[in-house]
């Protein structure tokens, strides 16, 4: 997608999803980019339902049904944001995409973050106090439908330093704005 397509109509506003497969780093790169833009940031993660929580914690995937409620929190906190925004969600299908952006009713940018299964399991297995098990990861690649060419996204290749990753994504944003 050409990163003139990022560009909200509203260049004073800004609204992000931070997407990808659990353990891709939407929590470390999504804070990281808000900084930099001078928005804010908010972990998707938070605004599930406990069930949703209990569900995954069990090594359940959750369902689309599930999901609904989560992906109308997601939309509702971008469109009631004043400032720029990102929050980090999976949002694997388009289907998922399109909600978020039917709620949030304006534009909505995605930041597709990238990686191997075998980047991602390495990633999640170093996080043994989170709720998402290294056991739902297949269920997630499963799901995941990567940006089309009619969408507002970027991809980036998370298989590098944080800093980098962080960097290609404001190169990216920063061009758009010329």
């Amino acid at each position: 997608m050409a990163a003139s397509q990022l560009r909200s109509d509203d260049a004073r506003l800004q609204r992000y999803v931070v997407m990808g497969v659990s353990g891709c780093g939407k929590s470390s790169v999504g804070s990281a980019i808000a900084m930099r833009l001078g928005g804010i940031y908010v972990d998707g993660d938070d605004l599930h339902p406990p069930a949703n929580v209990a569900k995954m914690s069990a090594g359940i995937p959750l369902t689309d049904a599930d999901r609904w409620p989560w992906l109308d929190k997601v939309g509702h906190y971008l469109a009631l944001a004043d400032e720029t925004a990102l929050i980090g969600c999976s949002a694997l299908k388009r289907i998922y995409r399109d909600r978020i952006r039917e709620v949030v009713g304006a534009p909505v940018s995605f930041i597709h973050l990238a990686g191997t299964r075998e980047t991602i399991l390495r990633r999640l297995q170093a996080r043994p106090d989170h709720f998402m098990p290294p056991a739902l990861l297949d269920s997630q690649f499963a799901a995941l439908e990567v940006p089309g060419a009619d969408e507002r996204a970027i991809t980036v290749d998370i298989d590098q330093p944080l800093d980098a990753v962080v960097a290609a994504i404001i190169a990216a944003l920063e061009e758009d704005q010329s």
